[in-house]
């Protein structure tokens, strides 16, 4: 059975204060396991962005895709403190989201 659709923007990262990688998923859960296990070749796997270091659930894809380009469009120095302000320790979060 298929999973419910759950839009998210995301980041990725390789470590604390590393290359960072923001992306918008419907399947967060699913997407974040294709980052960890380098199943999909380009930007993540190049630069081992395999960390979930924060996330946002959206009601929307179009909600989703907003988000994501609006913090694409802002500097590094925010989007550091994003992650900062949710997760301070840079902890992996996909333990978290991840099915058992």
């Amino acid at each position: 059975m298929p999973r419910d659709i759950q839009p998210a923007a995301y980041i990725m990262a390789n470590r604390r204060n590393g290359t960072l990688y923001v992306g918008v998923t419907s399947d967060l859960p699913q997407r974040a396991w294709q980052h960890r296990e380098g199943v999909i070749d380009g930007f993540t796997n190049r630069y081992g962005c395999k960390l979930l270091v924060w996330y946002e659930l959206c009601g929307t894809m179009e909600h989703a895709i907003l988000r994501e380009k609006q913090i694409k469009a802002g500097s590094r120095a925010k989007k550091l403190a994003l992650i900062e302000a949710g997760n301070p320790q840079w902890r992996d979060l996909y333990p978290d989201i991840s099915a058992p």
